[in-house]
Formats: structure tokens, sequence, C-alpha cells
């Protein structure tokens, strides 16, 4: 019973570092934007390069640093005995915790394009959404929405 605690702690940890980055795409809305007028713009893309979104979470990598701890803290007091198993796991929940922040910053990112349009109007506007598809130069496109709230659909 006790081999499988640290298992289930690495599960629940993996499961909580892991954001939800469907709203980053450019086929996903949020609720606020259903049954809502969205203007429209078209374009053609003079630009692509690939980028990184980091997931914003409420929790900014506690999760992952207190799993980490938790796991590091129990697997450092599996080692030795008296002070120096206080200070093994001590060491194992700091580890861990540095470890977990990591792993969760990680699992929280998700690849995107940097994609640059230039409107039929003549100006240039910059959208960064998920990787979901792929964009190529020259590409005509429509723009849904405006400010923060602009995706980039083919045309």
């Amino acid at each position: 019973m006790k081999a499988l605690l640290p298992l289930a702690l690495i599960g629940s940890l993996a499961l909580a570092g892991c954001a939800n980055t469907s709203p980053y795409s450019g086929d996903v809305y949020r609720s606020g934007q259903a049954e809502t007028a969205q203007s429209v713009t078209y374009g053609t893309i003079t630009s692509v390069r690939q980028v990184q979104i980091q997931a914003g979470d409420q929790n900014e990598g506690i999760l992952g640093g207190l799993g980490g701890a938790v796991l590091g803290g129990l697997l450092g007091n599996q080692v030795g005995g008296g002070s120096g198993r206080t200070i093994a796991t001590a060491a194992g929940a700091i580890g861990g915790s540095v470890a977990g922040s990591k792993v969760e910053d990680a699992a929280n990112r998700t690849k995107a394009w940097e994609i640059e349009i230039r409107r039929d109007s003549g100006d240039s506007v910059v959208v960064v959404q998920k990787a979901d598809r792929n964009w190529q130069v020259g590409q005509k496109v429509r723009m849904v929405g405006s400010g923060a709230n602009l995706s980039v659909a083919p045309y």
C-alpha cells in the first residue's frame, strides 16, 4: 500500500499541471463570444513564426511545487535514519518543489503560431493562436472579432 502512494501523487501532480489550452485555438470560442456579433475582416498572411504560449493558471506553479514537495519529502523520508532522515526529508521536499514547479511550467506550454496579416484595408496585425493547423505566407484568411478576441480562420 505504501508503494502505491508515490504513484498516486505522481498521477495527481501530472493531472494538476495540465492547463486547458483549447481556448488558444482559432476554432474555440469562449462563452462570452457565443450569440454575440463579431466583426470580420480579411487579409493575407505575410509572416508565420512558431512560438509557445505559456498557459496562465490561477495557481501559478503552486500545485506542481506543492505536489513535488510532498513527493520529494516522502522519498527523502525513505533514506537514512535519525537526523539524517530529517535532513533527507527536507532536502527531498525542497528539491521536489523545484522540480514539480518546472514540470508544471513545461506541461502548461502549448505550441502556437505568431501570424502577421496584412489586412485588405492596408494595415497589419499580429495574432498568436494555437498551432492546430498549418498556415502559409500568401494564404488568404479572415479575422473574426477584435482586440483580445481576434481569431484567424482560413478564407
